[in-house]
């Protein structure tokens, strides 16, 4: 089995002239991005730091729900960019298998339950079929799938999703671990506790050699 890591795959690509790219309409699948009001969301804060017993015109305070509505307008306004650019590819070990596998991709959210910050470190792999998806727009589709509200499950499935249709793959496995601040800063205050979650689809999901790589590098993940 050959496995293409970030380092080798990208010089490849860059190098061998003769690649043709082959492009589809398809984007980043999420909602419509929200229009932000930021001049009522900014309202809204001013609004809370007086029911918080603030001050919300003292000189720490007077311009903190300007920048927090410009926050929430960057994260919820994201735009990820393209990524659906694909090569095509000649398989390395004709007489073996492939896969494309990027770790360590780290995506800031927020918990849609108590709207607090996680930060989930990823890993994402799939078998190329005939052609394969440009490195950074991996990074991309996960960075999409982030800045929303979300649940890390949810995360994790809509990267699956994503990859399956953008490259019509069938074998794709993501990970992620995460750290919630709604348990560490909340509650159990549990500081440092790690949530690690996967989905698996095809041979990813058995215990051939494909699985039992991926589940050796996600737990890999959840213990750094």
């Amino acid at each position: 089995m050959s496995v293409a890591a970030e380092s080798r795959t990208a010089p490849r690509q860059a190098a061998d002239n003769s690649e043709s790219t082959l492009t589809t309409s398809h984007v980043a699948s999420s909602p419509r991005q929200p229009v932000i009001d930021q001049e009522q969301v900014a309202g809204l804060y001013r609004q809370l730091l007086f029911a918080l017993g603030e001050d919300p015109d003292r000189d720490g305070l007077k311009d903190t729900p300007r920048r927090v509505a410009r926050w929430w307008s960057e994260f919820l306004e994201y735009e990820p960019g393209r990524t659906d650019t694909l090569f095509t590819h000649e398989q390395a070990n004709v007489d073996g298998e492939e896969v494309v596998i990027v770790s360590g991709i780290v995506v800031a959210s927020l918990c849609e339950h108590h709207l607090l910050p996680m930060t989930l470190t990823l890993t994402v792999a799939y078998c190329p079929v005939g052609q394969v998806l440009g490195l950074s727009k991996i990074a991309r589709i996960a960075q999409a799938h982030g800045h929303r509200l979300q649940l890390q499950e949810r995360i994790v499935g809509g990267i699956a999703e994503e990859m399956a249709k953008v490259t019509g793959a069938s074998d794709i496995a993501v990970s992620a671990a995460g750290e919630h601040a709604c348990m560490s800063m909340r509650g159990v205050r549990a500081m440092g506790a790690l949530t690690t979650n996967a989905v698996t689809r095809g041979r990813f999901s058995s215990n051939e050699p494909l699985g039992q790589l991926f589940r050796g590098l996600a737990l890999k993940g959840a213990d750094q």
